[in-house]
C-alpha cells in the first residue's frame, strides 16, 4: 500500500502540458490535544518507517512524544534536527534515506522544519505529514517550500502534505507574535491575487479565479474576526490555523504560490536578504501588503493597516525593527528577487525617492529625508 502511495507521490502537479493537476491534503485534523492522531494517520497509510524533521525546541514540545507514540506501535523512526531551511539539511535527509528507507517524512514545528521535510519527501517520493507547532505561515498545508541560500530566500515546488495534524492546544503555547505573523501571511493574499491577475493581463500567465477567490476569502475572513483575533486564545488560534490551511489549499489548486505570494512577499524576501535583523516573515508580509496596496491605488490599504493595528501586529518599519533605509532598499531590490514573477513592482519599478515617498504616505515610515 505504501509503495503504491509513494508512486502516486511522484506525480507532478500544477500546469503540466495541457493538464492542470491539483494536489491538496487528503486529511486535515484540527482540534485540541490530538497529537495521538498521528497513529490513525500512519496506520491508515501503512507507514512502517518515518523520518521526523524537528528542531531542538519542537523536539521537546512535540517531537519526543510523537516518536514515543510511533515506536510504541512498532513504527521505526529517525530524527533530523533542522537548524536552518536550506538544501544542506535536505541533503542530510537524502543521506538518511540511503541507509533507512522511510515511507514518510513527518515535519514537526515551524516553517524551517516543515519546509525541509517537504523537500526531502519530494526527492525520496515519500509521504509528507505536517504537524505545525506555530500558526505563523501558510506553509502548513501548501505544496511549496522556502529555502535560504547565499542568493537569498527562494521558493520551490515540494511535496504537498498528505495529512495535516493541527493541535490547537500545542500551537497556542507559542508567543502571540507568531499567530499575528500568520495573520499577516494570509492578509498578503489580498495583494498577491491582484499581482497574479496583473501577470495574467500583461503576460498571459495562467490565472485561476477559484483559487484566487479562495485565497481572498481566507484573508477577508480574518478581517471580519478582528475582535476575536485581538483577544487571542484558542478560538483565535483555530481561526488563524484554518485560514492558513485554506490559503495553502488555494496554492495547491492553483499549482503555484501565486494566490498567496506577490510583491509583498518579494519585499519580505528582500528584507530577509539585506536587513540586519529581519522580522518574522508574516510580519513583513503584512507591512508589505499595506505598501503594495497603496502603491497600486487600492483603497483597502488603510483598512488592512487599521486591522493589523487592531490585533497589535506591526504596521511600521519601527515596529518591524527595520530601519528606514533597509525598508526603502528592500522596496527597490524586491523585483530582482524573482524576476520571472511579474508584479506591480515589475510594472512600475521604484527609485529611492519614490520608495521613500510610498513608505511615508502609507505611514510605514514617519518622515522624509531632508
Amino acid at each position: 500500500m505504501t509503495h503504491l502511495l509513494k508512486s502516486f507521490n511522484s506525480i507532478q502537479f500544477g500546469l503540466v502540458g495541457r493538464k492542470h493537476i491539483i494536489r491538496i491534503p487528503s486529511l486535515i485534523i484540527v482540534g485540541e490535544d490530538i497529537l495521538d492522531s498521528i497513529l490513525e494517520v500512519v496506520d491508515s497509510l501503512s507507514i512502517k518507517n518515518a523520518l521526523l524533521t524537528v528542531g531542538y525546541t519542537t523536539w521537546k514540545l512535540a517531537g519526543k512524544r510523537i516518536r514515543e507514540l510511533l515506536e510504541k506501535h512498532s513504527i521505526n523512526t529517525k530524527a533530523l534536527y533542522v537548524e536552518e531551511p536550506s538544501m544542506l539539511y535536505a541533503n542530510h535527509g537524502y543521506e538518511i534515506y540511503r541507509k533507512f528507507e522511510f515511507d514518510a517524512v513527518i515535519g514537526i514545528g515551524g516553517g524551517k522544519n516543515l519546509d525541509v521535510g517537504k523537500v526531502i519527501a519530494k526527492k525520496t517520493h515519500s509521504l509528507f505529514i505536517s504537524v505545525p507547532t506555530t500558526a505563523s505561515h501558510d506553509g502548513i498545508a501548501s505544496p511549496f517550500a522556502s529555502l535560504v541560500e547565499r542568493r537569498g530566500k527562494y521558493s520551490l515546488k515540494a511535496s504537498p502534505p498528505i495529512a495535516v495534524i493541527a493541535d490547537i492546544e500545542l500551537i497556542s503555547k507559542a508567543p502571540p507574535r507568531f499567530y499575528r505573523a500568520g495573520v499577516g501571511d494570509v492578509i498578503a493574499n489580498l495583494n498577491a491575487v491582484e499581482d497574479w491577475l496583473l501577470a495574467h493581463r500583461v503576460r498571459g500567465e495562467y490565472y485561476g479565479e477559484y483559487a484566487a477567490n479562495l485565497a481572498r476569502l481566507s484573508a477577508e475572513h480574518l478581517m471580519k474576526n478582528e475582535h476575536l483575533l485581538a483577544e487571542g486564545g484558542t478560538e483565535a488560534i483555530r481561526t488563524v490555523v484554518e485560514a492558513l490551511i485554506s490559503s495553502g489549499i488555494a496554492m495547491g489548486i492553483a499549482g503555484s504560490s501565486r494566490p498567496g505570494s506577490g510583491s509583498e512577499h518579494l519585499f519580505s524576501h528582500a528584507l530577509d536578504k539585506i536587513a540586519l535583523r529581519p522580522a518574522l516573515h508574516g510580519e513583513q508580509c503584512g507591512v508589505g501588503t499595506i505598501l503594495m496596496l497603496y502603491y497600486r491605488g487600492d483603497e483597502r490599504w488603510s483598512k488592512v493597516r487599521e486591522f493589523l493595528r487592531g490585533i497589535d501586529a506591526p504596521t511600521t518599519a519601527y515596529e518591524l525593527g527595520i530601519n528606514k533605509h533597509e525598508l526603502i532598499e528592500a522596496l527597490m531590490i524586491a523585483p530582482s528577487i524573482r524576476p520571472e514573477r511579474y508584479t506591480i513592482l515589475h510594472e512600475k519599478k521604484l527609485e529611492y525617492e519614490e520608495a521613500e515617498k510610498l513608505a511615508y504616505e502609507s505611514g510605514v515610515i514617519n518622515q522624509l529625508s531632508r
